[in-house]
């Protein structure tokens, strides 16, 4: 996010370290980290599950392959016929039919970015995904645990993404074929509903 005020707490590539994380708080650095890793997977991503950096956040994970954690990243979240688990919160909220996904960038993306303005942040511009996407949300958690904002953090977690994670959330669990997103989805899950 940028700051009219930037909402990348996690900017370079010591961002996905938890331990080394600058963050005056560990709760926001949690959701940093969460954040990134639901972004399309990085060399640094990849090197931080390597180095074990990602231990604290998401347990032991086996080695991953790059090629083959970006194919399964396309797969779950982009698809090429419509994704198994769309990222967005608009699909989960915003359809007619509650037995059927909604539009993406629906009633649901609006709010969200009416939440982005009053506080004057905005997607970073590095981030192409859309505003309602589960990392740009992360992300927005990440900064108002930063700012010490916590009713406005609950606020937030009660309107937003504790509403629809959990049907997501259980669809990454039931598709993914890396343990790397399976353990993705079991801590965000942890981390939202603590």
């Amino acid at each position: 996010m940028t700051d009219q005020r930037e909402l990348d707490p996690a900017s370079d590539s010591s961002k996905l370290d938890v331990e080394n994380d600058t963050l005056q708080s560990a709760a926001a650095a949690t959701y940093a980290v969460l954040a990134e890793c639901w972004r399309e997977p990085s060399e640094q991503l990849v090197d931080a599950v390597e180095t074990g950096a990602l231990r604290t956040v998401l347990g032991e994970l086996e080695s991953v392959d790059f090629h083959d954690l970006r194919t399964e990243y396309t797969r779950l979240f982009v698809g090429p016929a419509g994704p198994p688990c769309p990222p967005y919160e608009s699909v989960y909220r915003d359809g007619d039919d509650p037995d059927e996904l909604g539009p993406v960038n629906g009633p649901a993306t609006t709010a969200v970015v009416r939440w982005y303005q009053e506080f004057g942040v905005q997607p970073a511009p590095d981030h192409p995904d859309l505003p309602d996407h589960i990392a740009t949300e992360l992300e927005f958690v990440a900064y108002l645990a930063e700012e010490g904002l916590d009713e406005r953090l609950d606020q937030f977690l009660d309107e937003h993404l504790t509403v629809w994670t959990d049907e997501f959330l259980s669809q990454v669990e039931n598709e993914a074929r890396d343990e790397f997103y399976t353990s993705l989805a079991t801590v965000t899950r942890e981390v939202l509903h603590k």
